[in-house]
């Protein structure tokens, strides 16, 4: 496995993303990360997906990460999902007639889906682990009035985002890992909070939509995103399949079933090559 970086620009603004080469490459993830984190947290997925051959390539999202720009707010949700389309593009160039999978977790997971359903691609298919779809939890009524009303009048303030990090996983070492990690912040503008939750319900309603495969994972001890989201989105449409962790948490791939989690989505790129 080899890895280097790249950037690209989207709104003026210079975005971190970087990939990891197999030895002999079979197809290409494209790797779309969360809420608040960014994409070096999953070196370990690399690792795992390069040992099967196909390579991984990602970037870290608007406010970020390595990318520029205010923490936890982007232009817009049409710009997040040209991130995806820099980074789909970047692959095709890294990685010439090779097929190419996308694969996103929780807010990654609502963009990578809402990609899938909206734009023009010709993607193997999409992995998505804990969708953010549907919270799990109600955020207080003050902060989604003060979140609708900022969106109109000054989208760029950010709020704290609400989230426990004893709730990602499990493993006390993944916690404090993710504690410690001065990458990772609580910050959200209502450009992240209110639009995700809106374009999470649509995709829900317009899951029949999907025209390529689909595999969804979700924990059900997520106390995070509702795994009924998830339930909801495969149960509208015949192109996805759902795997659901008992007792599992939020972040899956760093959870107490992370080996079984993770060799079941080499197994699904797998059947579906």
């Amino acid at each position: 496995m080899t890895h280097d970086t790249f950037n690209f620009n989207i709104y003026e603004i210079k975005f971190f993303g970087q990939y990891w080469k197999a030895k002999e490459t079979k197809a290409i993830v494209v790797l779309v990360h969360g809420m608040g984190e960014h994409s070096t947290r999953y070196v370990h997925v690399a690792k795992e997906l390069t040992s099967n051959n196909y390579s991984v390539i990602t970037f870290d999202h608007f406010g970020h990460g390595k990318t520029a720009g205010k923490r936890g707010h982007n232009p817009n949700f049409e710009a997040v999902l040209e991130s995806i389309s820099k980074t789909i593009a970047k692959a095709k160039e890294l990685f010439p007639n090779k097929p190419i999978f996308l694969y996103g977790h929780s807010m990654g997971g609502n963009a990578v889906i809402n990609y899938t359903l909206k734009k023009q691609h010709s993607l193997k298919g999409v992995v998505a682990t804990s969708p953010f779809l549907k919270l799990a939890f109600q955020p207080p009524k003050w902060k989604l009035f003060m979140g609708k009303l900022l969106q109109r009048i000054a989208p760029f303030i950010t709020l704290g985002n609400e989230l426990d990090a004893n709730h990602i996983s499990r493993d006390k070492n993944e916690v404090e890992k993710y504690e410690n990690d001065s990458l990772v912040h609580d910050k959200i503008s209502p450009n992240f909070s209110i639009t995700f939750i809106k374009t999470g319900k649509w995709a829900i309603k317009n899951a029949h939509q999907l025209k390529v495969p689909m595999f969804i994972l979700h924990g059900t001890e997520d106390k995070i995103i509702d795994y009924k989201g998830s339930v909801e989105f495969a149960k509208n449409t015949k192109n996805a399949t759902l795997k659901l962790f008992e007792n599992g948490y939020h972040e899956l791939h760093n959870d107490l079933c992370r080996e079984k989690m993770l060799a079941d989505i080499v197994n699904w790129l797998n059947s579906e090559l």
